[in-house]
């Protein structure tokens, strides 16, 4: 082999070797630590409160669609909402268009509304922390193409702000990304069983509601099925507040 032919293919090799370790090293630096779930929850909760600390306000048009089937019916209801949040005052709704149902828009999308706000109220009682849930860590797989760990939850009290099942919680943010759960408490008699699917998402460095389905079961008969679509975020962090008082 010529001698410049065997310099530049050595050059090659050595790049190539450099250029895995550091593939190596990123990946082991990306890879999920090995946590208790116990640790996780902790983390959880720490996210919770710099998210809290680091959002002051956002605005964005939530779209609600509620569809009921059954004994041959079909029936459904739209509402738009205007939402409003900010870190001292907490969230306000408005209302910017009905459509469909008059019942399913009393009963089902502006009650969906009004837990909202009672929930909201008690911060404590609905958080994911182990006051309030048992947590099982199930494993580890991607979402969104991040690594997320698996934890079963099991509520401690049988409260209708609770809830039962699996999520799936961020391994680098700490953050739950994807819920499969049903409520911890039925709200009603007449509802035999609710699934619930919640998605998240990061938007302007925050993690958001981006997507749930609610699909209820009627003891009667029929189901009915409520999705909310989170809409565009417009974000405000506090960093934007902060500079702007300091000019």
């Amino acid at each position: 082999m010529p001698i410049g032919q065997d310099r530049t293919v050595s050059l090659a090799t050595r790049f190539a070797l450099a250029a895995g370790f550091s593939c190596l090293f990123c990946a082991a630096q990306e890879a999920p630590a090995n946590l208790t779930a116990s640790q996780i929850v902790e983390q959880i909760q720490l996210n919770a409160h710099s998210q809290n600390d680091g959002l002051k306000q956002y605005r964005t048009l939530r779209h609600y669609q509620v569809e009921y089937r059954g004994f041959s019916t079909k029936v459904d209801a739209g509402m738009d909402v205007e939402v409003s949040y900010d870190g001292a005052t907490g969230k306000s709704f408005r209302i910017v268009s009905e459509s469909g149902s008059n019942m399913l828009r009393e009963k089902v999308l502006k009650r969906a509304l009004e837990s909202e706000k009672e929930a909201a109220q008690d911060k404590a009682a609905t958080a994911l922390s182990e006051a309030n849930y048992r947590f099982q860590l199930l494993g580890i797989e991607s979402v969104q193409e991040r690594p997320a760990y698996i934890l079963n939850v099991e509520p401690l009290t049988a409260s209708k702000f609770l809830y039962r099942g699996k999520i799936w919680v961020d391994a680098a943010d700490f953050a739950v990304m994807k819920m499969e759960t049903e409520p911890a408490k039925s709200p009603s008699f007449w509802i035999a069983r609710t699934l619930i699917h919640y998605t998240g998402a990061k938007t302007g460095g925050f993690w958001l509601p981006q997507h749930v389905r609610s699909e209820t079961h009627v003891r009667i008969g029929g189901t009915a099925v409520m999705t909310i679509d989170y809409g565009s975020y417009d974000v405000v962090p506090a960093s934007t507040i902060q500079a702007a008082v300091s000019r």
